[in-house]
């Protein structure tokens, strides 16, 4: 009775084993899927004159979570976001001194997996 209990146990255990690389392998899969769809957003911040304008800091918010995050842009202006949810709205704008550009909503009815937006430093912070 032991050894047949005993066989049942090892039996079980034995199942669980090979479940377990069958659903790790599973949620791989639907992970490279989700990250295959996630959203990439680059560009370049410029001034008036349409010259790169370099430690400018581009903001870029969740519409739905209301979370930001920042990016200062490089030597030659240019900013990038990567992994974005691709059923958000996201809005983005730049600032740079007392310059702003106007903020620019980026839809998720906007099929594209890679956006790019120029950001023109247009106006004095706080006008409207």
């Amino acid at each position: 009775m032991k050894t047949v209990q005993a066989l049942q146990i090892f039996a079980l255990v034995l199942l669980a084993l090979l479940a377990v690389p069958a659903r790790a392998q599973e949620q791989t899969k639907e992970q490279k899927r989700a990250e295959a769809q996630l959203r990439v957003l680059h560009g370049s911040v410029i001034d008036k004159s349409e010259n790169p304008v370099a430690s400018s800091v581009v903001y870029l918010k969740n519409v739905k979570s209301q979370a930001v995050k920042t990016y200062i842009a490089d030597d030659s202006g240019n900013y990038r976001f990567s992994g974005l949810d691709p059923n958000v709205d996201y809005e983005i704008h730049a600032e740079h001194d007392d310059l702003t550009s106007p903020v620019r909503t980026i839809s998720s009815f906007d099929s594209r997996r890679d956006i790019e937006v120029t950001l023109k430093l247009s106006r004095k912070k706080g006008a409207n």
